[in-house]
């Protein structure tokens, strides 16, 4: 064991080194610190709110107690990258006629780029003192934030996401468990107040209470990690939204202290940059593919996006892409057809819904899309025998 001296000198080369990495923020947190937060992830998950992400049940006990993960950790080195963007992501919810991208994956996948400068610093360290280290980003069993929160990179605002006084909401996060023990940073308290601005945009309430979250009602969730037909009540709320949603992360008040990201990795790519939606309709999954590679959009897969794009064709009120949503009344997909057939009521006059629907219900073999079809159609409630 090192003096404490020699201890807080290497925690400041520690520091340097995440810096040169192009890390914007660093602390450390006592794997023990989260003990509570483990207990909030449990009742979480006991109230069924992850919805279909069942990969966070399946490694409870390793996300909910660090210790259980990796029982030699002795210390959590907590790292953050900036990607705030050059402008309000709000401004872009009024051009309806285009997908609305969150800015977390307008640039390259974060989990390649973060991953990559976190074995680049833990590298470092290994090098150093010998210790073993681990690095986790965020598709590991990690509760990322809250152990954020006991390195002292921020707290977890009211919509359950780190809030930084210098970053806003807007920090990718990524760990670092060593068997070096090192002393932890204090945890930085809550500097929320009375606000609640990020309850109170949330399209589709998805916050039962400050800092509770129920994912099945949240965009983010619907159009990225939801695989099924999204249910009515939420597809007026979606807007323009095709992947993820920024609007909690968007209005709290301490972005403004945050600088646009330097990292060039971060910047918006054309083809997730406020794309065209007659583009977005018209993709394959090879076209799918090819446009996405590199982004973390592409796991969500073709028929899934193509899905929101339809939800938000339907909002749109542009029926210069009924066309290409007439095309998609034949996609291979149930999930594509139903979600065509909807955009299509939203769109197309009476007499071409009625026309359309006369040559495609009958030989529709799919329950969800000869819903959509009867409810476009004011026909009763299909009822499968």
């Amino acid at each position: 064991m090192g003096t404490a001296h020699q201890d807080r000198d290497l925690a400041l080369r520690l520091r340097d080194e995440a810096q040169a990495a192009g890390f914007a923020t660093f602390g450390i947190a006592d794997p023990a610190a989260i003990a509570a937060d483990g207990i909030r992830f449990r009742e979480f998950l006991a109230l069924g709110r992850q919805g279909e992400m069942g990969w966070l049940e399946a490694k409870a006990d390793r996300r909910a107690d660090p210790f259980s993960l990796w029982p030699e950790v002795r210390s959590i080195v907590m790292l953050g990258m900036n990607y705030a963007p050059a402008s309000d992501p709000m401004e872009k919810l009024a051009q309806r006629s285009a997908g609305n991208i969150s800015c977390y994956a307008q640039g390259r996948d974060y989990h390649i780029i973060v991953k990559k400068r976190l074995k680049k610093v833990a590298g470092w360290l290994h090098r150093e003192t010998g210790a073993q280290v681990k690095v986790f980003v965020d598709t590991a069993p990690v509760l990322e934030k809250p152990l954020a929160r006991a390195a002292a990179l921020g707290w977890q605002g009211k919509h359950t996401n780190l809030v930084s006084r210098q970053f806003g909401s807007w920090l990718f996060l990524g760990a670092i468990f060593t068997t070096l023990p090192l002393t932890p940073d204090q945890p930085e308290s809550d500097h929320c107040g009375s606000c609640r601005s990020c309850l109170d945009i949330c399209p589709t309430g998805a916050f039962p209470a400050p800092r509770q979250l129920d994912a099945r009602r949240c965009i983010s969730y619907l159009t990225i990690e939801y695989s099924g037909h999204i249910a009515p009540e939420f597809r007026r709320a979606m807007g323009n939204r095709i992947y993820g949603c920024d609007d909690c992360l968007a209005v709290c008040p301490w972005n403004k202290w945050a600088a646009t990201a330097s990292e060039a990795a971060f910047h918006p790519r054309a083809s997730a940059d406020n794309p065209p939606l007659a583009e977005l309709l018209r993709l394959d999954d090879p076209a799918f593919r090819a446009r996405f590679a590199g982004s973390p959009i592409k796991r969500t897969g073709r028929d899934r996006f193509v899905r929101n794009c339809l939800i938000a064709a339907g909002n749109s009120g542009e029926r210069a892409l009924l066309s290409a949503v007439e095309r998609l009344l034949e996609d291979g997909s149930p999930l594509v057809r139903a979600m065509a057939v909807w955009a299509l009521a939203q769109l197309a006059d009476r007499a071409r819904i009625e026309t359309l629907g006369t040559q495609y219900l009958d030989g529709e073999a799919d329950p969800a899309v000869r819903e959509e079809w009867a409810a476009a159609l004011d026909l009763p409630p299909v009822v499968e025998g």
